[in-house]
């Protein structure tokens, strides 16, 4: 007779890396009227890679604003695109990615629509929205979590990543995928869409602070107690 496993002590650590978050930088909860439309979540990541947030939400404005449409855009010169997009990082890669990803959405639905998704299981609506032109499993997280579909999924970036990792509950090599996968099976059942939303916000600002790339600062992180290299680094 086998018995239950009961509860996995990595969740407890994870609710214990949350809550010392919290007490580190306090609440970061996103408005509901922060939550914007799925196609605008869609093209802002789309668009964002190596870029800051409020260039990338600039940007994004800026072409609804000009074009009225994301049909428009759609159809805009691929130059054209790239000069409105001059901010970002890396525009003739985002205007090219941008004109394919919204070509890809009308070619499957009629227009630039993804109201089907609300319909859809979690997975699969991952799985569409990771099957377009330049959309990887952050973006696809982030277009389900934070836009007004409002679901379960956990947004990865690179300093996400780097503290799970860290910490010890993401393996080394782990890329974002593989990231997700192992987090999404730790989350606590009780958290909503925007506890999970919080949580990566939370622990994007630890990477931002304190779990830096090249000289992460142990000894004042407030989740050390808990992080497998801050125990290891000693005082």
């Amino acid at each position: 007779m086998e018995l239950p496993l009961g509860p996995d002590p990595r969740t407890a650590q994870l609710e214990r890396i949350h809550a010392a978050l919290i007490a580190a930088f306090g609440r970061i909860v996103r408005p509901p009227d922060k939550r914007r439309e799925p196609v605008w979540v869609l093209v802002q990541g789309v668009i964002g890679a190596q870029s800051k947030t409020a260039i990338s939400n600039a940007s994004t404005d800026a072409l609804l604003a000009r074009y009225g449409s994301w049909e428009a855009v759609a159809r805009a010169d691929v130059g054209e695109l790239e000069d409105m997009l001059r901010n970002q990082t890396f525009p003739s890669v985002a205007a090219e990615r941008l004109k394919a990803c919204l070509l890809a959405i009308i070619e499957e639905r009629g227009a630039v629509d993804m109201r089907h998704l609300s319909n859809l299981p979690d997975d699969m609506a991952m799985d569409w929205l990771e099957g377009l032109p330049g959309v990887g499993r952050k973006n696809a997280a982030g277009v389900m979590n934070t836009s007004t579909f409002e679901r379960r999924m956990l947004v990865i970036d690179g300093h996400h990543r780097r503290v799970m990792q860290r910490v010890g509950l993401v393996p080394a090599r782990a890329d974002t995928a593989r990231a997700y996968d192992a987090l999404m099976l730790l989350l606590p059942g009780e958290w909503s869409a925007a506890d999970i939303d919080e949580h990566h916000l939370l622990v994007k600002r630890l990477g931002q602070v304190h779990c830096r790339p090249a000289q992460p600062k142990c000894a004042a992180c407030p989740v050390r107690a808990d992080c497998a290299t801050g125990q290891a680094r000693g005082a």
